[in-house]
């Protein structure tokens, strides 16, 4: 690789913005957390006991335990596996959906665009977190359900950036040359046009993991995410709403995971996206 290539000016963008940097390592902290639950976690996260129940934080309990008696500190653990397997899943498939339509929106034009954009208009028009929780009430209360439910509330954000990409490589000379030499609409879109577009729709990607998390636990809070007992931050906040008082890191805990992960997921886009951009270049 070359000692000035883009891709090493970028990492060293990247590596220069230390928040970003730190928001990349505690989302790495997380994976690994999630990833590792079955052998980190000290208790089973569903296992009940009536002799601790509501125990607070303490060297057997590192976060206490919950009105079953389950240990806390497992149970955030195992939810972080829902929360990042609901942001991940959800926005790759979101991406998968919105990607080709904008493309075929972008590339293809008059009806055809006009179709597919009124519709991501229309969806768009709807706050995503309201789509997403009539979409997971049709569906029925899952987590897969409430995967799709995102990822069907996320998927018109990227048709819209798809699409603008798109249209922007319509007008550029090389595209031109492209279709010149014979190429045919969906090598082009491939080939050409695709990678063009991908520094910015990780970019997005990043940022919609951020939000995907957040719908998963609102829609697991309210009954329509992962169902109980398995360990959900959303349920876990659901649960404990009516032990606040007496038992406050219920709730604190799996409060403090979801703003830390999402804060971490934000902060890491915004430095990709500094990375990635040069005229956004922090100097």
């Amino acid at each position: 690789m070359n000692a000035d290539s883009p891709r090493r000016r970028a990492l060293r963008r990247f590596f220069q913005h230390r928040l970003a940097v730190l928001g990349l390592v505690v989302v790495v902290v997380f994976i690994l957390a999630a990833v590792l639950a079955p052998w980190v976690a000290p208790y089973d996260p569903i296992q009940t006991s009536w002799t601790r129940l509501r125990k607070p934080p303490s060297a057997a309990f590192l976060f206490g335990t919950d009105e079953n008696g389950r240990d806390v500190f497992s149970r955030v653990l195992w939810g972080a596996r829902a929360s990042l397997m609901a942001g991940v899943v959800s926005v790759l498939a979101a991406m998968l959906m919105g990607v080709p339509l904008g493309l075929l929106a972008g590339l293809a034009g008059k009806w055809t665009d006009a179709l597919i954009s009124r519709i991501a208009d229309a969806m768009l028009s709807v706050p995503f977190l309201i789509l997403a929780i009539a979409l997971a009430a049709f569906l029925g209360p899952a987590l897969e359900n409430a995967m799709l439910a995102i990822a069907i509330s996320a998927a018109p954000v990227f048709v819209r950036l798809a699409r603008g990409m798109a249209l922007e490589a319509r007008s550029a000379d090389w595209f031109e040359a492209a279709r010149a030499l014979g190429n045919p609409p969906w090598r082009t879109a491939l080939l050409h046009v695709l990678p063009n577009i991908v520094p910015p729709l990780l970019v997005q990607g990043t940022l919609a993991i951020a939000e995907a998390i957040i719908a998963e636990a609102s829609l697991s809070f309210l009954g329509l995410g992962q169902q109980p007992p398995q360990p959900s931050w959303g349920s876990m906040l659901n649960s404990a709403q009516r032990f606040l008082t007496q038992a406050p890191w219920m709730a604190i805990y799996p409060g403090v995971a979801i703003f830390v992960v999402v804060l971490a997921f934000n902060v890491f886009g915004d430095g990709l996206r500094d990375a990635l951009d040069p005229r956004s270049q922090r100097r």
